[in-house]
């Protein structure tokens, strides 16, 4: 695994510039941070942000739809939205968007406490070219080819590693 020069310290910078000048600040949100990478990258930009409410975590293990492909994570927990989610401004962080899937099933599972007046979606480094369903950020730190496979590692040091194609799974 080769190490990519990336200063995470400074995407995530960007990102807290970028949520300032959105008027969901203004809302008081709450933040969602999907298990495991979006929740330390989540946990970085509450403390950034400075926001007030506790930080909500989801595990979407059970709302995969690839569920029978990758079978069951053995360390599946339990999701944790210490606030009440209806009519909430949601900013919701992951770590790396790339199909999409993954966003589709934190929505599913958000939806299922209930429905929040908008979902604002923070991603630390959008794989640009692998969609496979209609979802964007609409705040992003970097863009990346979607033909390089990432591993983000955290949560201290954060951490963003490129997987040579010889270490990447047949």
């Amino acid at each position: 695994m080769t190490e990519l020069d990336i200063d995470v310290n400074e995407l995530l910078d960007n990102i807290s510039a970028q949520l300032r000048d959105k008027a969901v600040l203004d809302k008081s949100p709450k933040m969602i941070g999907i298990r495991t990478g979006g929740e330390w990258v989540a946990q970085a930009l509450h403390q950034r942000l400075g926001l007030s409410d506790e930080l909500g975590v989801i595990d979407i293990s059970f709302y995969r739809d690839d569920f029978s492909k990758i079978g069951l994570n053995p360390t599946v927990k339990p999701s944790d939205i210490p606030w009440e989610v209806v009519d909430q401004h949601i900013i919701l962080v992951d770590d790396v968007l790339y199909t999409g899937r993954t966003i589709r099933a934190a929505l599913n599972e958000i939806f299922d406490f209930g429905r929040p007046a908008s979902v604002t979606l923070v991603t630390l480094l959008d794989r640009q070219g692998c969609r496979e369903l209609p979802i964007q950020a609409d705040v992003t730190g970097m863009t990346i080819k979607c033909s390089q496979t990432l591993k983000v590692s955290g949560p201290e040091p954060l951490t963003v590693s490129i997987l040579d194609h010889s270490e990447e799974p047949a």
